[in-house]
This record gives structure tokens, C-alpha cells and sequence, in this order.
């Protein structure tokens, strides 16, 4: 009969020639939802332009949903789908990682550049979960979890000093760290996190996210692997425009951190620092699913 158990979803055994218009059918609703280049459009607008809470609740939580699709529906069900066209939407997905970079580097408003950092790092989670190998898949759920923290804290800390200057725009800011030190810290823990600088929670999770790319291809690990540098760039950009120099009239009106600010930002730093020094807590729990979709995949495949 009938059902929508996962077991009766995964015990089908598509025909190859459907498998093709499933996989994209499938593919292309998730890469809407991430998003990944070209169905990006409409984040960087709508992350831009939502309330804080809602851009906290897209990036940190709703677009790991696409790439949960992923890895619950392609992997397992078309596995041959996503033989014949897996390297398709793989290119598609450092595509998108690169285009995405090089536009956060004009970007003036602060949701907007972090917006299309966003598009970058969803690209290379999904990358890696696409290989098909244990690092790629591993790196992809470390990398999602990480990726919640950091836009989260990013987003937040973005709304802080919105409503304490009344601007969000690059332009008009400057010589924050000046006004607030410890609000500069704080920033600068999140900002490294979101790079991927050793010991904070980016750069365990991007380094098995490259490591499962550079198994599956070379070339696709070195594009790929660009927009680490690229994101540095951009990054420090925004910190050294906001942070240093001369403090603007809309700086000056920073306010102080309150007890509440504490209790969300250091939490936050906390786990930036904590999941870079010791990823296990997350790599353990996902290990035995990670071992398992992969080795279902082949089995299909073999079959």
C-alpha cells in the first residue's frame, strides 16, 4: 500500500530514466530554499529587509532545511539522478560560493553583505554534502550547526548597533571599537568564527567541507577553497570600515551593553570557541548518520 514512511521511500527502487526529472524536481526546490546560485534572488533582498528575528530565524535555522532535503531525500532515494547530474549541481554550488563573495564586497549595508556571506557558506555546505564522501558529509552538518551560531550572533549584533546609531550602513560608521571595547571583542570573536580562523567553529568545519571536495576533485576544492580567502577579505573590510578610524556622529551614539546583550552575545562567543577547539561534540552525534547515508548510497548504487 501506500505510505509516507521514510523506511517505504527509501526501499523504492526508482528507474533510472526517472530518476533524472525527480533529482531535479527535487534539487531545485532545496536550492531555492538554501539558496544556491542562480535560485538565490530573493534572499539577500528579503534577509535585508526583515525584521531581525525573522533573518535570524531564515539563515539560522530555515536554510539548513534545503540541505537537510539533501541529504534525507537525494542521497538515499536517486542515487542515480544524482550520479548523472550531481557534478551539475555541484559546479552550480561553487558558482554561487564565488559569485556570492565577490559581491559582499560592495555591499554598504551590514544585513545585506552578511546576506550574501550567507549564500557563500550554504554553497560550500552544500558542495560537500553533494560529494558524496564521510568528510564532506561530516563538514556539512558541523558546518550547518556552525553556520546557525555565527549569522545568528552576526544578525543580532548587526540589530545592536542599528538601534543604538540609527544606521546599519558601512559608510556612516566608523571608530566603533573607539566608543565600545568590549562590543568590539565580542564582534571580532563572531567575525573570526564566520572566516574560519583555527580554533574558532568555522574553521573545523570548512576544513572538512574542502577536504571532502579535494577527494571528489581538485579543482573544485581550489575554487572553492578561494572563497575562504575571500570571505577574510570581506569580513575584515567590514571590521576595520566599522570598528576603526575616525568615530562618526552615528558611532558615537553606541550604546553600552546591558545585562541582557551579555547573556545572548556571550553564550554565543562561548560556542564559536568552544565547537573550534573541540568539534567532537558535534562529529560524534552525526558520525553513525553520516557512515550511514553514505553507505546506503553505495548500496543502491551497487544494486
Amino acid at each position: 500500500g501506500h505510505s509516507f514512511s521514510i523506511d517505504a521511500i527509501y526501499a523504492l527502487k526508482t528507474e533510472a530514466s526517472n530518476q533524472t526529472w525527480i533529482f531535479w524536481a527535487f534539487f531545485i526546490a532545496f536550492a531555492i530554499k538554501m539558496p544556491v546560485f542562480p535560485f538565490h534572488t530573493w534572499q539577500p533582498d528579503t534577509y535585508t529587509d526583515a525584521p531581525t528575528q525573522g533573518t535570524m530565524l531564515l539563515s539560522g535555522i530555515m536554510l539548513k532545511m534545503g540541505v537537510y532535503g539533501i541529504m534525507r531525500f537525494i542521497i538515499p532515494v536517486l542515487p542515480l539522478g544524482l550520479e548523472a547530474w550531481g557534478n551539475t549541481a555541484l559546479i552550480m554550488c561553487i558558482v554561487g560560493v564565488l559569485y556570492a563573495s565577490i559581491i559582499a564586497f560592495r555591499q554598504d549595508d551590514l544585513k545585506t553583505l552578511i546576506a550574501y556571506s550567507s549564500i557563500a557558506h550554504v554553497g560550500l555546505i552544500a558542495a560537500g554534502v553533494l560529494v558524496g564522501n564521510v568528510q564532506g558529509m561530516q563538514g556539512a552538518v558541523l558546518q550547518m550547526f556552525n553556520h546557525g551560531v555565527n549569522a545568528v550572533a552576526m544578525f543580532s549584533l548587526i540589530s545592536f548597533i542599528e538601534k543604538s546609531t540609527g544606521t546599519r550602513k558601512l559608510s556612516e560608521l566608523g571608530g566603533l571599537a573607539t566608543v565600545s571595547k568590549s562590543f568590539a571583542v565580542v564582534f571580532m570573536i563572531v567575525m573570526l568564527g564566520s572566516i574560519g580562523l583555527p580554533l574558532t567553529n568555522g574553521f573545523a568545519g570548512e576544513f572538512m567541507l574542502l577536504m571532502g571536495l579535494f577527494t571528489h576533485s581538485f579543482w573544485m576544492a581550489a575554487i572553492a577553497g578561494l572563497s575562504i580567502i575571500f570571505g577574510a577579505v570581506y569580513m575584515l573590510r567590514l571590521y576595520r570600515n566599522a570598528f576603526y578610524g575616525e568615530v562618526s556622529h552615528h558611532s558615537l551614539r553606541l550604546t553600552a551593553m546591558q545585562e541582557n546583550d551579555f547573556m545572548l552575545f556571550y553564550p554565543l562567543c562561548f560556542l564559536v570557541i568552544l565547537l573550534g577547539v573541540y568539534p567532537k561534540l558535534i562529529t560524534d552525534i552525526s558520525e553513525a548518520a553520516s557512515n550511514g547515508l553514505i553507505q546506503m548510497f553505495t548500496q543502491i548504487h551497487s544494486n
